[in-house]
């Protein structure tokens, strides 16, 4: 008894290190990342792509009130994994930060730059009692001087720089097929269906336009786009991803008759 006393007390102060050096509110953290809906985010040759999974629950719900895809500047996309909650509180620092940036050097943010923020705010979140750390992971993609940059945060605030990665559920299964099948030289369109292929890895019964999202930034506009559900469409025709409306239905069913 005493000892699981003891590791309680470890497990609910962020301020204190295990005696193996090691802090559970931050790893309990990452496994609400892991029980988020999956995020990817791919850099091709030209651009960067972020495609999310929307994990709509009803149909009764509307489909653009899920948001896991956030513009942060003209030139940067944000998509997140986990505590939505979280997520809006540090899309919302990135882009106060963002416009800080423009006004007081009159140039736009670096990608790396905003990600460093980002991921310092977040740290702070795991030295300071009486606060607990952010439960969401973000992939930010933009383009600085010209080049595509993809990092991701982890909810300990570390930040990396990715050519390919996924978050949240199934990641494991669409990061090793992005693994076998990314190449450095691959155009944003390609980077696209690879994307989408990559987060069919984790619906067998295939996507819906409205059950995802697609964002773009494009190397030599350095403008965000986020797609409309009919070029999404095509997009999952193209690479035979499509849900059949049959399959729809019997989801459908299903749902109604739990």
């Amino acid at each position: 008894m005493q000892g699981q006393a003891q590791q309680q007390a470890y497990d609910r102060g962020i301020t204190i290190f295990s005696p193996d050096g090691r802090l559970y509110q931050v790893e309990y953290a990452r496994e609400a990342v892991k029980r988020g809906s999956a995020s990817i985010g791919v850099r091709a040759d030209d651009g960067v792509v972020l495609v999310v999974d929307k994990r709509i629950r009803s149909p009764l719900m509307e489909e653009t009130s899920v948001e896991k895809i956030h513009k942060a500047d003209n030139h940067i996309g944000i998509a997140s994994a986990g505590h939505v909650a979280d997520a809006r509180q540090l899309i919302d620092f990135a882009r106060r930060d963002s416009q800080v940036n423009r006004v007081r050097y009159d140039e736009p943010i670096g990608v790396e730059s905003l990600t460093k923020d980002i991921t310092d705010h977040i740290q702070q979140y795991t030295q300071v009692g009486g606060a607990r750390p952010f439960g969401v992971a973000l992939l930010i993609g933009g383009i600085e001087d010209g080049e595509p940059r993809l990092y991701e945060t982890d909810p300990s605030g570390t930040p990396n720089e990715w050519k390919a990665l996924a978050i949240g559920s199934g990641r494991d299964d669409i990061q090793q097929y992005l693994e076998d099948e990314y190449s450095e030289d691959v155009a944003l369109e390609d980077a696209v269906g690879l994307a989408l292929s990559g987060l069919g890895q984790v619906h067998d019964e295939g996507l819906t336009p409205e059950g995802i999202g697609v964002a773009t930034v494009d190397a030599e506009s350095g403008s965000f786009i986020e797609l409309t559900n009919d070029e999404i469409e095509e997009y999952l025709v193209a690479n035979d991803l499509l849900a059949d409306e049959e399959d729809e239905e019997d989801d459908a069913d299903d749902e109604q008759a739990e």
